[in-house]
């Protein structure tokens, strides 16, 4: 195992992790996009402190994920589906 020590600021807050090295460039870059919208959250709407940027964000990657594994759910059903449909074909003649 190759692992490192980074260090990710995440609204204005230090984060010390310990990952795999091939991970970096991923861990930086879910990093940087957490902090951009929280940007952009604070220019669209009111807010009392971080936590309610960071909750909005947080709720916001969650949905993208639980779109996107739906997606690939659904993807899968017919791809299975035609090879199904392909397995009848060949084995019929």
């Amino acid at each position: 195992m190759d692992e490192l020590s980074i260090t990710v600021v995440i609204a204005d807050r230090p984060y010390k992790l310990t990952i795999q090295r091939e991970e970096e460039e991923a861990v930086r870059n879910a990093a940087r996009l957490i902090d951009e919208q929280m940007k952009k959250y604070a220019s669209y709407f009111q807010y009392k402190d971080k936590q309610d940027l960071l909750a909005m964000v947080a709720l916001q990657y969650a949905t993208s994920t639980v779109e996107l594994e739906n997606q690939l759910r659904y993807r899968d059903n017919e791809l299975l589906d035609k090879l199904a449909e392909i397995d009848r074909v060949l084995t019929n003649d």
